[in-house]
């Protein structure tokens, strides 16, 4: 019987750090897939906002 093997692309969630410290209501929040392998560490990649209507910094949570 063959053994499964675990895929190197997994869901990552990013989530606004600039809106997060801001403390307003809601948040921005972006579902994407990371390879395993390449990206090692926690992603951090700049997205828009619709709330602060602008380009921020969103970064990997769990």
């Amino acid at each position: 019987m063959a053994k499964k093997t675990k895929g190197n692309r997994i869901q990552v969630i990013l989530e606004c750090t600039e809106h997060k410290e801001s403390g307003m209501a809601g948040t921005s929040r972006y579902i994407t897939t990371k390879n395993r392998k390449n990206t090692p560490d926690r992603m951090e990649i700049k997205k828009y906002n619709p709330i602060l209507k602008r380009m921020t910094v969103h970064k990997e949570i769990k």
